[in-house]
C-alpha cells in the first residue's frame, strides 16, 4: 500500500486502540519523510482527523520535531508496540478487586485478561463491550455485562474504577463517553479512580490545549464517542511505569507543542 494510502487510513479509523492507529501512521510517516512539506501537511491532517487521539499528536509532534524525521517515527512506534503499561497496570490492580471499565479498552482489558483474581464489571458504553467481554470469556475470567443503564451501580459496587485516557493533558483527560459520569460518581462515593495514560497517551500543555478546543468544536457533545474528564476526578494515573500521580504522569510527556499542529 502507497504510504498516502497508508495515512489516509490511519487519519479514517474509527473505533481503534490509539496505540495501534499511531503506529499505523507512524510507517507511513517514515516513508514519506524525505518530503519536508509533505510531513507537514500529513501530520495535520492527521490530528484534524484524529482530534482526540493523544498517541497521534505525541507522534506527529515527535515528526515535526525530530532532526531524522523517519528514524524518530519508527523509534516512536517501536515504543507503542512495547509500551508496559498494561503488565504495570495487572500488577498495580489490588488482588481480588472488582473493577468497572467502560467498553473495550485495549490496555486496562489486557491487564484484566492477565488477572484470573479480578472481577471486570464491563459496560457496553455506546455497545462496544463485546470485544473485551469475548476476549475475558475467553480466558476463563471473572465478568458481568453491564448495560449503560446500570454503569452507576456498577461503579458503586467496584473497588475500583479504571478509565482509559485516549489524552491526558494539564487539567483534563478524553476518554470513552460516559467516563465522566462514571469518574464522578466514584468520586462522591469515595471509589478511587484509575486512569490508564500509556505511552503517547500525557500531551504538554500547548497540545493538549489544541485537542480541548476540537472537543468543543462538536456541534452535540453528547453525542460524541468521547468526552473531556476533569482530573480532580482522578486519583491515581497508570502509566508504563505503574501507578503515579497527576504530577508525575505530566512530567513524561515526551513531545513539545509544534507551532505546525497548534496553528489551526
Amino acid at each position: 500500500m502507497h504510504p498516502f494510502e497508508r495515512l489516509r487510513v490511519a487519519a479514517r479509523a474509527g473505533g481503534e486502540d490509539a496505540g495501534l492507529v499511531a503506529r499505523q501512521a507512524a510507517s507511513a510517516l517514515a516513508a514519506i519523510a524525505g518530503e519536508p512539506a509533505a510531513v507537514v501537511t500529513a501530520c495535520r491532517r492527521l490530528v484534524a482527523r484524529q482530534p482526540t487521539c493523544g498517541p497521534v499528536w505525541w507522534l506527529a509532534a515527535r515528526v515535526l520535531a525530530a532532526s531524522d524525521p523517519s528514524n524518530e517515527a519508527w523509534r516512536a512506534a517501536d515504543e507503542l508496540r512495547h509500551d508496559p503499561t498494561p503488565r504495570a497496570l495487572a500488577d498495580a490492580l489490588p488482588d481480588g478487586a472488582t473493577v468497572t471499565v467502560l467498553g473495550s479498552p485495549r490496555q486496562a482489558g489486557t491487564a484484566l485478561a492477565r488477572r484470573g483474581d479480578v472481577r471486570a464489571l464491563v459496560v457496553d458504553a455506546r455497545g462496544e463491550a463485546g470485544r473485551l467481554l469475548y476476549e475475558l470469556d475467553e480466558e476463563g475470567g471473572d465478568l458481568a455485562a453491564v448495560s449503560e443503564s446500570g454503569l452507576g451501580a456498577a461503579v458503586l459496587a467496584s473497588t475500583v474504577v479504571v478509565l482509559e485516557a485516549d489524552a491526558l493533558g494539564p487539567d483534563g483527560l478524553v476518554a470513552m463517553a460516559g467516563s465522566r459520569a462514571a469518574a464522578a460518581v466514584a468520586h462522591h462515593a469515595g471509589i478511587p479512580v484509575w486512569v490508564v495514560a500509556g505511552v503517547g497517551r500525557v500531551l504538554p500543555a500547548g497540545l493538549w490545549a489544541a485537542v480541548e478546543a476540537r472537543l468543543g468544536d462538536v456541534p452535540e457533545p453528547w453525542a460524541g464517542p468521547t468526552e473531556r474528564v476533569p482530573l480532580e476526578l482522578v486519583d491515581v494515573i497508570v502509566g508504563p511505569g505503574g501507578p503515579e500521580t497527576i504530577d508525575e504522569a505530566l512530567a513524561r510527556a515526551g513531545c513539545v507543542a509544534v507551532p505546525e499542529l497548534t496553528r489551526r
